[in-house]
């Protein structure tokens, strides 16, 4: 006799409440000949407490895809595993036919939420969609793109050679809806337009979304009957709704609260991110390498992690961090200019920003290693928009940074060229050294896999001998999952949250 479900958690409203990877592709995109038995028919619905509410009324083509993609509702032509390499999903496999031109099959039997069949003529009107929204999805930022079908597939063309066509259609932005989703007026509703195994059912503004499962999904089906998803941005708030039971998964629990709940509803993973101490090479005290070298050295990471993070983050050792295992796999030796002798008088101004709460204790943590050292450091902390311009602009002698270091591609690339090349758009550290811009340049010619990580690897090892940058620590995000919930994935990227496996049981 099997055991019943446990009845359905009651998820409070966002304002009752206070106003990795181990994710793997059978568990998002399995054959449609799994048997349904395996994972359950009529398990009980999730209760999710999320972190941010949406920003443009779950609208796919911003950055609100990133929910429905954790929900499992609208799903893309390509995933990414956990190395970041292209994995088939809408698309059963693709070629690259020229240097600027993917043709892309398009899988077969594929039902939308709304009773329409996908086909490839409604996978490219799709993708149109993305290259004409204004704004333009994030993924296409500087991309000019088209999409036409050719019977069963889909032909991408980019204007500039690509080699992460595949890569950048994984992006949540680029979702394959039906034909009902997209309005004349411009505006995409993802309402009963997805093919994930859940389909979006209810949406209640910035409080809370509803969603059911889909029986008509191509894939496995969901073992959870549905999902109940609430919007609490407080984060004490999201970790009393797991401590009460009103929530089975709450998203980015804040470290101050993560010591009050069960350690067996704690899971810790990697993220992309790291906080990086960056050093202003054009002008100023580390214009000169070897008191940047100096700075490097003083630096404590082991006393930031224990102190500020409470242990929950990971000393770094390059820029790239333990959520891309690569990396690590294939770093050689990475160090700073030699430390010199730090001038007499030597005064530095210090920046970071007060919209992430553990900046501005690192803040107090680096004036007092570098005052160790023989630095006067004055600081200067305001809201992230109101010092960026000068960050960038190259204001502060030095400045502390949380930073993504792979974007919607999943590749780093991006970051790397953006804040060291010469050209970077967000060159805090005012570098310009030839060198890294060719290994850059290299890098960024190369198709996934192997090369454009050895690549990256050595643009890396570049970047981190001029001492531009110094690296501390990589954040971890902190999810909490009831002790009985099973297969909730853990997701570095933050794409997916709700699988076809997830499920409750006793």
């Amino acid at each position: 006799m099997s055991t019943p479900c446990p009845p359905r958690r009651a998820l409070l409203p966002a304002a009752a409440l206070g106003t990795t990877l181990t994710l793997t592709l059978s568990g998002c995109f399995s054959s449609p000949a799994a048997d349904p038995q395996a994972v359950g028919t009529d398990g009980a619905r999730i209760s999710l407490a999320m972190l941010q509410p949406p920003r443009s009324g779950l609208d796919p083509l911003t950055d609100d895809a990133f929910k429905l993609a954790r929900w499992s509702t609208a799903e893309t032509l390509v995933v990414l595993d956990p190395e970041g390499q292209a994995q088939p999903a809408l698309a059963t496999g693709w070629t690259q036919v020229d240097d600027r031109t993917w043709r892309f099959t398009i899988r077969a039997g594929v039902q939308f939420h709304d009773g329409t069949e996908l086909t490839a003529e409604q996978a490219a009107a799709s993708l149109t969609a993305g290259t004409l929204a204004s704004p333009k999805p994030r993924i296409l930022d500087g991309v000019e793109m088209t999409a036409r079908a050719e019977g069963d597939t889909v032909t991408v063309t980019t204007e500039d050679v690509d080699p992460l066509v595949p890569q950048r259609l994984s992006s949540p932005q680029l979702a394959v809806l039906a034909a009902s989703a997209y309005s004349a007026d411009g505006r995409v509703s993802p309402l009963g337009t997805g093919t994930g195994p859940f389909e979006l059912v209810e949406i209640n503004g910035t409080s809370s979304a509803t969603l059911d499962r889909f029986d008509g999904y191509w894939g496995q089906r969901a073992a959870a009957s549905g999902i109940d998803a609430a919007y609490v941005p407080d984060g004490t708030a999201r970790g009393a709704s797991l401590r009460t039971g009103t929530a089975d998964i709450a998203e980015a629990v804040p470290v101050s609260q993560a010591g009050l709940l069960d350690p067996e509803t704690v899971h810790e993973v990697p993220m992309p991110r790291t906080n990086t101490l960056y050093l202003n090479t054009a002008t100023g005290p580390f214009a000169d390498p070897a008191v940047r070298g100096a700075a490097a050295a003083a630096v404590d990471r082991a006393t930031i992690v224990a102190n500020v993070y409470e242990g929950r983050a990971d000393i770094a050792e390059g820029l790239l961090g333990p959520a891309l295992p690569w990396a690590a796999e294939g770093r050689g030796d990475v160090a700073p200019p030699p430390a010199g002798t730090v001038p007499a008088g030597t005064t530095i101004t210090l920046g970071t920003f007060t919209d992430r709460a553990e900046l501005p204790e690192v803040a107090v943590l680096i004036e007092q290693q570098l005052e160790a050292v023989g630095f006067t450091v004055e600081q200067d902390v305001r809201e992230y928009s109101f010092i960026e311009a000068d960050a960038l602009a190259g204001a502060f002698d030095a400045f502390i940074l949380s930073r993504a270091t792979v974007l919607d591609s999943g590749d780093p690339v991006a970051y790397l060229y953006s804040d060291f090349a010469c050209e970077g758009s967000f060159n805090i550290a005012q570098l310009c050294d030839p060198a890294v811009d060719a290994l850059l340049d290299r890098a960024s010619t190369l198709p996934a896999g192997a090369d454009r990580q050895a690549a990256v690897l050595a643009a890396e090892a570049a970047i981190l001998a001029t001492g531009a940058a110094v690296p501390m620590l990589h954040e971890r995000v902190i999810q909490g999952e009831a002790t009985d919930v099973r297969d909730a994935a853990r997701d570095p990227r933050e794409r997916i949250l709700v699988t076809t496996e997830t499920r409750i049981e006793d």
